[in-house]
Protein backbone atom coordinates (compact mmCIF):
# COMPACT_ATOMS: atom_id res chain seq x y z
CA UNK A 1 0.00 0.00 0.00
CA UNK A 2 1.62 3.42 -1.07
CA UNK A 3 2.85 5.65 1.58
CA UNK A 4 -0.01 8.01 2.12
CA UNK A 5 2.54 11.35 2.73
CA UNK A 6 4.61 10.32 -0.38
CA UNK A 7 0.95 10.10 -2.56
CA UNK A 8 0.07 13.28 -1.24
CA UNK A 9 3.36 14.76 -2.19
CA UNK A 10 3.08 13.89 -6.00
CA UNK A 11 -0.75 14.26 -6.53
CA UNK A 12 -2.69 17.75 -7.00
CA UNK A 13 -4.67 18.39 -4.38
CA UNK A 14 -6.82 21.60 -3.50
CA UNK A 15 -5.15 23.87 -1.38
CA UNK A 16 -6.89 22.90 1.82
CA UNK A 17 -6.94 19.14 1.41
CA UNK A 18 -2.77 19.46 0.74
CA UNK A 19 -2.23 21.07 3.93
CA UNK A 20 -5.16 18.46 6.09
CA UNK A 21 -3.47 15.26 4.76
CA UNK A 22 0.36 15.65 5.85
CA UNK A 23 -0.93 16.75 9.79
CA UNK A 24 -3.68 14.37 9.60
CA UNK A 25 -1.43 11.25 8.48
CA UNK A 26 2.15 11.80 9.00
CA UNK A 27 2.48 11.84 13.01
CA UNK A 28 1.96 14.14 15.59
CA UNK A 29 0.59 17.58 16.19
CA UNK A 30 2.87 20.26 17.65
CA UNK A 31 0.98 23.86 19.01
CA UNK A 32 3.33 26.38 18.49
CA UNK A 33 1.22 29.03 19.73
CA UNK A 34 2.17 29.37 23.61
CA UNK A 35 -0.02 32.72 24.44
CA UNK A 36 -2.71 31.66 27.45
CA UNK A 37 -6.19 30.35 26.95
CA UNK A 38 -8.82 33.36 28.38
CA UNK A 39 -11.74 31.26 29.77
CA UNK A 40 -14.71 34.20 29.82
CA UNK A 41 -17.48 34.16 32.39
CA UNK A 42 -17.56 34.11 36.50
CA UNK A 43 -15.55 31.23 38.38
CA UNK A 44 -18.69 29.35 40.16
CA UNK A 45 -19.23 30.38 44.05
CA UNK A 46 -17.35 28.68 46.40
CA UNK A 47 -19.52 25.80 47.82
CA UNK A 48 -21.49 27.07 51.27
CA UNK A 49 -19.95 25.76 54.67
CA UNK A 50 -21.93 23.46 56.67
CA UNK A 51 -24.52 24.55 59.63
CA UNK A 52 -23.16 23.53 62.64
CA UNK A 53 -24.73 21.14 64.69
CA UNK A 54 -27.06 23.33 67.91
CA UNK A 55 -25.13 21.76 70.70
CA UNK A 56 -28.00 19.87 72.85
CA UNK A 57 -28.89 20.67 76.30
CA UNK A 58 -26.88 19.41 79.41
CA UNK A 59 -29.26 16.48 80.77
CA UNK A 60 -28.14 17.51 84.27
CA UNK A 61 -27.09 21.06 85.13
CA UNK A 62 -26.82 23.53 88.65
CA UNK A 63 -29.33 26.74 88.29
CA UNK A 64 -28.93 28.73 91.40
CA UNK A 65 -30.08 26.48 94.37
CA UNK A 66 -31.56 23.38 92.33
CA UNK A 67 -30.37 20.28 90.25
CA UNK A 68 -32.43 20.54 86.89
CA UNK A 69 -33.10 17.45 85.37
CA UNK A 70 -33.87 18.13 81.23
CA UNK A 71 -34.83 14.00 81.30
CA UNK A 72 -37.63 12.19 83.74
CA UNK A 73 -36.31 9.18 86.27
CA UNK A 74 -38.48 6.64 84.82
CA UNK A 75 -40.17 4.13 87.66
CA UNK A 76 -42.40 1.02 86.97
CA UNK A 77 -45.70 1.79 87.54
CA UNK A 78 -47.28 2.71 90.36
CA UNK A 79 -44.11 1.64 92.29
CA UNK A 80 -41.02 2.96 93.23
CA UNK A 81 -38.35 0.84 91.45
CA UNK A 82 -36.22 2.45 89.12
CA UNK A 83 -36.24 1.26 85.66
CA UNK A 84 -32.99 0.74 84.19
CA UNK A 85 -33.13 2.96 81.85
CA UNK A 86 -32.64 6.01 84.05
CA UNK A 87 -29.59 4.26 85.54
CA UNK A 88 -27.41 6.40 83.55
CA UNK A 89 -29.59 9.40 84.08
CA UNK A 90 -28.74 8.75 88.04
CA UNK A 91 -24.80 8.30 87.01
CA UNK A 92 -24.74 12.01 85.31
CA UNK A 93 -26.70 13.61 88.54
CA UNK A 94 -24.28 11.90 90.67
CA UNK A 95 -21.07 13.13 88.30
CA UNK A 96 -22.50 16.89 88.77
CA UNK A 97 -23.27 16.21 92.25
CA UNK A 98 -19.20 15.24 92.72
CA UNK A 99 -17.96 18.18 90.24
CA UNK A 100 -19.51 20.83 92.37
CA UNK A 101 -18.13 20.50 95.79
CA UNK A 102 -19.35 23.82 96.61
CA UNK A 103 -23.10 22.15 97.26
CA UNK A 104 -23.26 20.20 100.62
CA UNK A 105 -26.76 19.16 100.79
CA UNK A 106 -29.44 18.36 98.64
CA UNK A 107 -33.43 17.58 99.17
CA UNK A 108 -34.30 14.74 96.93
CA UNK A 109 -38.74 15.86 96.85
CA UNK A 110 -40.80 13.32 94.66
CA UNK A 111 -44.17 14.46 93.57
CA UNK A 112 -47.29 12.94 91.58
CA UNK A 113 -50.25 13.18 89.57
CA UNK A 114 -53.58 13.58 90.98
CA UNK A 115 -54.63 10.15 89.76
CA UNK A 116 -55.14 8.17 93.23
CA UNK A 117 -55.74 9.11 96.36
CA UNK A 118 -54.04 11.43 98.58
CA UNK A 119 -52.81 8.96 101.19
CA UNK A 120 -51.35 6.86 98.09
CA UNK A 121 -49.67 9.83 96.33
CA UNK A 122 -48.35 10.87 99.40
CA UNK A 123 -46.68 7.62 100.37
CA UNK A 124 -45.73 6.72 96.88
CA UNK A 125 -44.04 10.06 96.14
CA UNK A 126 -42.31 9.21 99.45
CA UNK A 127 -40.91 6.05 98.54
CA UNK A 128 -39.97 7.19 95.35
CA UNK A 129 -37.53 10.27 96.65
CA UNK A 130 -36.13 7.43 99.07
CA UNK A 131 -35.29 4.67 96.31
CA UNK A 132 -33.69 7.81 94.28
CA UNK A 133 -31.36 8.05 97.48
CA UNK A 134 -30.94 4.87 98.17
CA UNK A 135 -29.76 4.37 94.37
CA UNK A 136 -27.14 7.50 94.72
CA UNK A 137 -26.31 6.22 98.22
CA UNK A 138 -25.16 2.87 97.10
CA UNK A 139 -24.44 2.99 93.73
CA UNK A 140 -22.69 6.22 93.16
CA UNK A 141 -21.43 6.69 95.92
CA UNK A 142 -22.92 9.84 97.36
CA UNK A 143 -22.63 10.34 101.30
CA UNK A 144 -26.07 9.83 102.98
CA UNK A 145 -25.55 12.74 105.14
CA UNK A 146 -25.87 14.86 101.99
CA UNK A 147 -29.04 13.94 100.79
CA UNK A 148 -32.50 13.96 102.73
CA UNK A 149 -35.82 12.57 100.76
CA UNK A 150 -39.31 13.49 101.28
CA UNK A 151 -42.53 13.12 99.26
CA UNK A 152 -44.97 15.90 98.26
CA UNK A 153 -48.00 14.04 96.95
CA UNK A 154 -49.95 15.92 94.34
CA UNK A 155 -49.47 18.71 96.46
CA UNK A 156 -47.04 21.23 94.03
CA UNK A 157 -48.56 20.58 90.53
CA UNK A 158 -45.88 22.22 88.06
CA UNK A 159 -48.66 21.82 84.64
CA UNK A 160 -52.39 21.11 84.08
CA UNK A 161 -53.59 18.05 85.29
CA UNK A 162 -56.33 17.86 82.69
CA UNK A 163 -54.37 16.97 79.62
CA UNK A 164 -52.04 13.12 79.91
CA UNK A 165 -49.37 15.41 78.92
CA UNK A 166 -49.89 17.80 82.17
CA UNK A 167 -50.19 14.94 84.54
CA UNK A 168 -46.57 13.37 82.98
CA UNK A 169 -45.21 16.09 84.02
CA UNK A 170 -46.21 16.20 87.21
CA UNK A 171 -44.82 13.38 88.03
CA UNK A 172 -41.35 13.68 88.91
CA UNK A 173 -38.21 14.40 91.32
CA UNK A 174 -36.56 16.95 92.05
CA UNK A 175 -33.18 17.94 93.53
CA UNK A 176 -33.41 21.43 95.53
CA UNK A 177 -30.11 22.55 97.27
CA UNK A 178 -30.77 23.36 100.34
CA UNK A 179 -27.35 24.05 101.63
CA UNK A 180 -24.23 25.26 99.66
CA UNK A 181 -21.03 27.19 100.01
CA UNK A 182 -21.65 31.07 98.13
CA UNK A 183 -18.36 32.73 97.40
CA UNK A 184 -18.49 36.55 97.34
CA UNK A 185 -15.53 38.23 95.48
CA UNK A 186 -14.75 41.82 96.34
CA UNK A 187 -12.36 43.45 93.76
CA UNK A 188 -10.69 47.15 93.37
CA UNK A 189 -9.97 48.79 89.75
CA UNK A 190 -6.52 49.97 89.40
CA UNK A 191 -7.14 53.64 88.42
CA UNK A 192 -3.97 53.57 86.17
CA UNK A 193 -4.01 50.41 84.76
CA UNK A 194 -8.27 49.91 84.37
CA UNK A 195 -7.26 46.34 85.80
CA UNK A 196 -9.41 44.71 88.56
CA UNK A 197 -7.68 43.27 91.82
CA UNK A 198 -9.56 41.15 93.80
CA UNK A 199 -9.25 42.14 97.36
CA UNK A 200 -11.27 40.05 99.70
CA UNK A 201 -13.05 36.50 99.08
CA UNK A 202 -15.73 35.15 101.32
CA UNK A 203 -17.47 31.94 101.40
CA UNK A 204 -20.55 31.76 103.04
Amino acid sequence: MPNICNFARFRVLPALVAVALPLTACGPIAFEDSSALVIMGDPPPPPKPEPKPEPKPKRVEVRDNKIVINDKIQFDFNKATIREESFDLLKEIADVIKANPHIKKISIEGHTSTEGSDKHNQKLSDKRAASVKKHLVEKEGITDEMLSSKGFGESNPIADESTEEGKEKNRRVEFIITEQDVTKTKVEIDPETGEEKVVETKTN
